[in-house]
């Protein structure tokens, strides 16, 4: 994987497998089909998935109920990204599985921040 492979624009069939992905990561969080344990991967929430040019790999922007622990699911999810691929292989038909990143998202962190801002400017 090169460094700007998840970086610049996106072509259709990245925007179109990324939502793919996401559809059916999603699916199986919510049936617990990964069977990870020390997770209750029905709290966890798939925000987005950016696959790299080669739709060899993908990142998961993950984040979990409440938004509490988000760097201890990210490490879970990462430790048994092959339980997830598994279930994932059932569910795609498509020529490469791609590799699977998890990373915390931290873009409503950041919309927070940037509300508060706008209401403190306002007063």
């Amino acid at each position: 994987m090169t460094r700007n492979s998840f970086h610049g624009t996106y072509n259709q069939r990245q925007l179109r497998v990324g939502e793919l992905v996401k559809q059916n990561l999603g699916q199986i969080f919510l049936k617990n089909e990964a069977k990870i344990p020390s997770l209750n991967t029905k709290l966890v929430t798939i925000t987005e998935v950016k696959m790299s040019s080669d739709l060899k790999s993908a990142r998961a922007y993950v984040i979990p109920l409440g938004g509490k622990e988000i760097e201890k699911t990210v490490n879970i999810l990462t430790e048994f990204s092959y339980l997830v691929r598994k279930a994932l292989s059932k569910k795609l038909d498509i020529k490469f599985l791609p590799r699977l990143y998890f990373v915390g998202d931290k873009s409503f962190d950041y919309a927070e921040r940037i509300e508060r801002l706008i209401k403190e400017n306002r007063k």
